[in-house]
Parts: structure tokens; sequence; C-alpha cells
């Protein structure tokens, strides 16, 4: 349909569940642009049915607090301000926020406020989001 597909995120722990699509565009995302994608997506699910159960499909553009899936956006973001949560502690930590470095060898490379450089590999980020600088 011509958007960039830039990832998803499966909440099963609702009642219902939550499908949530991110998509973009070198011109942005309008509501009408996700209604189009949500319309054309809610009919390959009913019929391909790849979720058990009942849950919500939510189209959305990334926001100004985008999330990170792929090691290319972590590339593309490095220099903006980022936090992250890790599968696992690292050092005692699970959160670290800073500046992206990008990848360095397969690892997310962040640095903290306090200066420190972290790297992490892709497969322990559980979740990663731009930080908005306003």
């Amino acid at each position: 349909m011509g958007y960039e597909w830039v990832g998803m995120e499966f909440h099963s722990s609702r009642p219902n569940g939550l499908l949530r699509i991110y998509i973009d565009s070198e011109s942005g995302i309008t509501l009408d642009d996700c209604q189009r994608v949500s319309h054309q997506l809610s009919g390959v699910l009913d019929v391909e049915d790849p979720i058990a159960g009942r849950y919500t499909l939510e189209v959305s553009s990334p926001g100004l607090d985008r999330p990170l899936f792929e090691a290319k956006h972590f590339e593309r973001f490095a220099g903006s301000q980022a936090r992250l949560q890790l599968r696992v502690l690292l050092e005692g930590r699970r959160k670290l926020a800073g500046r992206l470095l990008g990848m360095r060898g397969g690892e997310v490379a962040i640095m903290d406020n306090e200066g420190r450089e972290w790297q992490v590999p892709l497969e322990q980020v559980e979740k990663a989001r731009l930080a908005p600088e306003l």
C-alpha cells in the first residue's frame, strides 16, 4: 500500500488482546492512512486467522516516542535520545536511557545520561522507544 512497516506489538494480557501495527511514510501518517491500512489488514486477518481468540486491531503512526524494533531503526536514529527496557538485568539494570550511538557488532550502543557507554545484544532489548526532545 506504499507505507513503511515499522513494527507491531501484541498484548495478550488484556481481556481481548490488542494487536498494534505501526506504519509510517515520508509525508507522515494521517487518520485516513490508518483507517485504510486497518480495513485492508482486517480482511486479511479475518481470512488467515493467525491469532486465536478475540483481539482489537489498532493501526497507528509511530509518533514522537517512536518504537524501535530492528537494527536498522537503531542505526537510523543514532544521535537521538532513547529509552530501552531489557529482557534481563545488565549490571543490575533493566532500563537504560540516553543517546543512541547505533549498532556495533550486532549490539545496540547507547550512552547513558551519566556518560557511560553500554552495548546490549539486540535480542536482549525487550522494548525501545525514542525519547522526544522538546
